[in-house]
């Protein structure tokens, strides 16, 4: 019995062991990986930038008064199209109290200047029809004569052009607000009954509208001061905007600011380009597009998905692994060129029979599962 008992023990003892030990296999078993490779390819990379920006007219002509006073009425709304002559609005005059009163004073000054001379001319007159004074002494009075005569009729015309807007008492020269070029009005920023002021030396004066040309447009943006070394003059670009899906508008570059502004940290130049307006696109004033730039191009270059590099942790040089049998890679460095985010240019390092391996892309394999692959292989 007892021999029974020690044969049972033993036979449980070894069976824990080979249970033991088969756990144990497995829990340290490694799936086996394979990788995916690649060969370089020969392709073509365009390196971009996309400036933001907006596209508005070339030309904005303000029109403004060239007198004070209220504006009266408005003939036309913004988004017409006009031509040069065109009314858009009148101005009620409303004279200056102090400048009314002063220029009156003036008039009736002039008056009282010439009713004197007028008795001293008259009496005179009547002196040398009769040979009593001589040329000279008449010629001298008409003189003053005409001289009264001149101020008063310029005091008149000043009270007039401060009281009416004209000189000739009518006041449609001045108060008549047309516009001066051909385009279409962008802006009225006015209403009937606004009060506005003339444009002068000191002043700028009251904008009544805003009139430019919408076929002719250009493409105003900001690049980075890292990309704008390789921009030149005469670049091709192409205009997409936000407000018109599904259509891009072709550019040259025309300008670029020979001086950065600093923003958010970061320097900034302003370009410009002209826009080539189409016929079936409307395109309006400050519509916002982004600009794309071709900075280099290279054609017939050897590539390699950027997505294959690895960098080394000390250097940070790039180098990627080749194939060199069945599911064994050697380092290799390579140096690269430009890049589109996508693709690279490979320099030197890599030729297109080369295996790369891409080493974020894996495929793991069970050992047990990779044995029946094999033996379906050899069936």
């Amino acid at each position: 019995m007892n021999k029974i008992v020690k044969y049972v023990l033993i036979g449980l003892l070894v069976l824990g062991a080979l249970w033991a030990a088969v756990f144990f296999i497995k829990s340290n078993s490694k799936e086996a990986i394979t990788y995916e490779t690649q060969n370089p390819f020969i392709s073509n990379i365009e390196k971009k930038t996309v400036a933001t920006g907006k596209v508005i007219p070339e030309d904005e002509i303000e029109i403004k008064p060239q007198i004070s006073g209220i504006i009266q009425k408005i003939f036309l709304e913004e988004g017409q199209k006009v031509k040069s002559g065109d009314l858009i609005a009148t101005i009620k005059v409303v004279p200056n109290e102090q400048s009314l009163n002063q220029s009156r004073g003036r008039v009736r000054n002039a008056e009282l200047a010439l009713n004197n001379i007028k008795i001293e001319y008259d009496r005179n007159k009547s002196l040398f029809d009769k040979g009593v004074i001589s040329s000279q002494d008449f010629n001298t009075l008409q003189l003053q004569y005409d001289q009264a005569t001149q101020e008063l009729e310029n005091a008149k015309a000043d009270y007039q052009i401060i009281r009416m807007g004209s000189a000739g008492g009518s006041s449609s020269a001045n108060t008549n607000i047309r516009a001066t070029v051909e385009g279409t009005i962008l802006e009225i920023p006015v209403e009937e009954g606004y009060q506005v002021i003339q444009s002068n030396n000191f002043n700028d004066g009251t904008t009544i509208a805003t009139i430019a040309d919408l076929s002719k447009m250009i493409f105003e943006g900001k690049v980075d001061e890292g990309e704008v070394a390789k921009l030149e003059v005469g670049t091709p670009l192409k205009i997409s905007l936000g407000a018109v899906e599904g259509k891009e508008l072709d550019a040259k570059l025309r300008f670029i600011a020979p001086k950065g502004i600093e923003e958010t940290g970061a320097v900034q130049f302003k370009i410009e380009g002209d826009v080539e307006v189409k016929d079936d696109i409307f395109i309006r004033a400050g519509y916002s597009a982004n600009a794309s730039l071709v900075l280099e191009k290279k054609d017939d270059i050897l590539v390699i998905p950027e997505a294959l590099l690895q960098f080394d942790k000390k250097t940070d040089k790039p180098y990627v692994e080749v194939s060199t049998g069945d599911q064994q890679f050697e380092r290799r460095d390579i140096e690269i060129g430009i890049s589109d985010g996508v693709n690279v240019e490979i320099v030197s390092g890599l030729s297109e029979s080369d295996e790369v391996k891409i080493w974020n892309k894996t495929e793991p394999i069970k050992r047990g599962e990779e044995d029946e692959e094999s033996e379906e292989s050899e069936e």
